[in-house]
């Protein structure tokens, strides 16, 4: 959440917040998700937040009950996800040669 009262303008904090807490969510063998989208006045009015709050994302997290698993696919492969006949589902990925530039 941003206070405005602390600070007018939140940039990416909560972003970075977010990622650092599920990176230790992983460590401690939990899963979770990021929702940027949430309709944030709707919950805050759901949860009871008192108004100078500001719902900038919502982080899910729990036991994870499936298999992912991220694949480095090559330039221009198909990056759609699914899932095999074992329901792991499969997460392509460019891979970091495509995406870091190595000469200037």
């Amino acid at each position: 959440m941003g206070d405005p009262t602390i600070k007018e303008s939140f940039g990416v904090d909560h972003g970075i917040a977010g990622q650092s807490i599920l990176l230790g969510a992983v460590e401690a063998g939990l899963g979770g998700c990021m929702i940027g989208s949430a309709k944030g006045d709707a919950l805050a009015d759901v949860l009871g937040t008192p108004e100078r709050f500001q719902i900038l994302l919502v982080i899910t997290m729990g036991k994870p009950v499936e298999t992912v698993m991220i694949e480095i696919v090559e330039p221009g492969e198909d990056l759609t996800y699914y899932r095999d006949e074992n329901d792991v589902h499969h997460v392509p990925k460019r891979g970091l040669d495509e995406l870091i530039l190595h000469e200037v």
